[in-house]
Formats: C-alpha cells, sequence, structure tokens
C-alpha cells in the first residue's frame, strides 16, 4: 500500500511522512486495542500464577477459540495443583470437549486420590458428550456412590416376579450400590445392562430355591448369588453391594399351572367321549338300518307263502283239509300269543 502511494505521487515527496506517519498510528490503535482486549486475561493469569503468554491469547483469539475459558480453566487447574498447558485445553475445546467439566472432573479425582489422566478424562467426556451424562458426574459417582433400583420404577415394573420349584412365586426388588469403574466408563455397559443382569441373577437365584420359604427366611442369599454371577463384567461401574429391599409372596403358580391342565385335561376327555358317543349313535342307527332291512326280507319272505300255498293247491299238493289245519294252527298261534301279551301287562 505503502509502495502504490509513492508511485501514484511522486512528485511530491512531502506527502510520504503522512503515510508513514498514518501507517505507524494505524498500527498503535491495532496494538492498544489488542493490549485492551487481551491485558485483562494476561494480567489475571499472570497474578494467578497461570501466566499466558500473549502471542497464545491472540493465537487462540484468531482461531475462534474463547480464551477467556481456556484461561479461567487454566488457572483453576493451578490453584488446585494441576499445571495444564493452554495447548491441551485448546486442543480438546476444538475436539468438541467441555474444558470446565474436564478441569473440574480432574480436580475431584485428584483431591479423591484416584487415577484419572488427563487424556482418559476428555476420552470420557467425548465419549458422554450428547448423552446426558458428563466425566464429572462419572468422577463423582466414583467418589460418592451411587443407588440403582431393580427393576426401575420409571418403566412401571416395581417388583421382579420369579416362581421356586414348589411353584410359589415370589415378588423382590433390589437396590444395587454402585460406583463409576473409570477404567471401563469408555465403551463399557450403562445402567441398563447392570438392572438386567441384576433382575435374572434374581430369577435364577428364586428359581434354584427348594421353597419360597428359603427365599423369605434368607433374603440375602439372593443378593451372594448375584454378586457371583459376576454381574458388573465389561460395564462402566462397579456394584458395591446389592441389598433386597422387598420380598413377598405372589401366586401360587404351580397350582394354578396344575388347574389349568386338570382343565386342559378334563375338556380333551370330553371331546375323546364325544367322539365314543358319536361313533356308538352311528353304529346304532347302522344297526336298526339292518334291523330294518331284515325285517323287509322277512315280510317279503312271508309274502311268498300265499302264493306257495295257491300253486301247491294248483299242484294237487294240498287239500281242502290241510288248509283248514293249516288255517287253524294259524288262528291258535294268535290266541297264544294274545294271551301272553294281556299276561305280561298283567306283570307290568
Amino acid at each position: 500500500m505503502h509502495s502504490q502511494l509513492l508511485a501514484q505521487a511522486p512528485d511530491d515527496p512531502g506527502i510520504v511522512p503522512f503515510i508513514i506517519a498514518g501507517v505507524l498510528l494505524l498500527l498503535g490503535l491495532i496494538f492498544i486495542y489488542l493490549i485492551l482486549k487481551f491485558f485483562k486475561t494476561w494480567l489475571r493469569a499472570r497474578l494467578s500464577q497461570a501466566p499466558v503468554a500473549f502471542g497464545a491469547l491472540i493465537g487462540m483469539w484468531l482461531r475462534k477459540v474463547p480464551f477467556e475459558l481456556i484461561v479461567d480453566s487454566r488457572i483453576t487447574a493451578v490453584k488446585a495443583g494441576l499445571n495444564y498447558d493452554t495447548d491441551v485445553l485448546e486442543a480438546h475445546y476444538l475436539a468438541g470437549g467441555d474444558i470446565a467439566n474436564v478441569v473440574l472432573a480432574l480436580i475431584a479425582a485428584d483431591k479423591a486420590g484416584i487415577n484419572l489422566s488427563f487424556e482418559r478424562a476428555c476420552a470420557i467426556d467425548l465419549a458422554t458428550k450428547d448423552t446426558g451424562k458428563t466425566v464429572l458426574e462419572a468422577v463423582r459417582t466414583s467418589i460418592n456412590p451411587k443407588v440403582i433400583d431393580c427393576p426401575t420404577p420409571t418403566n412401571g415394573i416395581n417388583k421382579i416376579t420369579a416362581v421356586a420349584k414348589d411353584g410359589i412365586a415370589v415378588n423382590a426388588r433390589a437396590r444395587v450400590t454402585v460406583r463409576t469403574n473409570l477404567d471401563g466408563f469408555v465403551g463399557g455397559a450403562t445402567e441398563e445392562t447392570i438392572i438386567a443382569r441384576v433382575g435374572e441373577g434374581i430369577v435364577t437365584s428364586v428359581g434354584s430355591a427348594e421353597s419360597y420359604k428359603a427365599v423369605l427366611e434368607n433374603p440375602d442369599s439372593i443378593s451372594k448369588l448375584v454378586l457371583t454371577k459376576g454381574v458388573d463384567t465389561s460395564t462402566a461401574f462397579e456394584i458395591l453391594s446389592i441389598d433386597i429391599a422387598d420380598v413377598d409372596v405372589a401366586d401360587n403358580i404351580g397350582a394354578r399351572l396344575q388347574a389349568e391342565q386338570a382343565e386342559a385335561d378334563k375338556q380333551i376327555a370330553q371331546a375323546k367321549a364325544e367322539v365314543r358317543r358319536a361313533a356308538a349313535v352311528a353304529a346304532e342307527q347302522e344297526m336298526s338300518a339292518r334291523t330294518q332291512e331284515m325285517q323287509a326280507k322277512v315280510v317279503e319272505a312271508e309274502a311268498q307263502i300265499p302264493m306257495a300255498i295257491a300253486e301247491a293247491f294248483r299242484s294237487g299238493n294240498l287239500g281242502i283239509m290241510d288248509y283248514a289245519k293249516y288255517q287253524n294252527i294259524n288262528s291258535d298261534t294268535k290266541m297264544r300269543d294274545s294271551l301272553a301279551e294281556g299276561e305280561e301287562d298283567t306283570n307290568v
């Protein structure tokens, strides 16, 4: 710019000092602006014994990094006895991390004697991003264990139902005390896995009991069995204790199942009996049809008797006296049958 102005006014050497003065004035204003913008932050860091170079502040500003947040986080760490350079803090911010939570988590871990490096804290912070959890919460849970209800009441299920060997169902509710396992927090299973595994352990423990009375008498046997199963393996938590908060009798599942089985057996027996009855009815109808068929044959045979008698008359094999004897025998037979029917009616 300076050379262009000199080229435009070669015949007027008196303007050159004004141009130089203007450039110097502009540079001075820029310098004063930078001093005013960064001096307060620089001085605060210097007085806090966590100095930050002016060049580093200007560089963060040019990279659109909130330098005040970085400096304040460094001051907080230094005051707690942790000396982190602004470069590593800035790098984590540019990666999308929460610098304030990371520094507070590192301070809390250091005061509690928990071995937590800056790199692992940053990894946990990035892993919990947009999950509703923070690295600070993970460290606090590691320091102050929290209690997880099993099952979770928010799901609408208040107790876990399991059936003992005697068929009696038992309702149980457990409270699991856990603390964060920082070494397995990244990639480890969450609370839902702990709840599912504890529920499975409760069902297994009750199901292996000979009687529901044994479960009611020694509910701690449930927690002991669940703890031996290692339900916190590959999770982000370490189980400290499992306490059975409530246990009671739910229902006689065995009796109900037997009653349902008996009802099913009854229906099957009724169906089989109906099949036999239908077969008997069909056989009876078949026999009735056969009886009528035989009676029809008898009637047909009897109808041939008069024809045979007539033929015997024509051929001379039957005389009048023979026919009269035949009629007398028929009349006598009908009379005897009539008398026999009357005696049967009298006896009845």
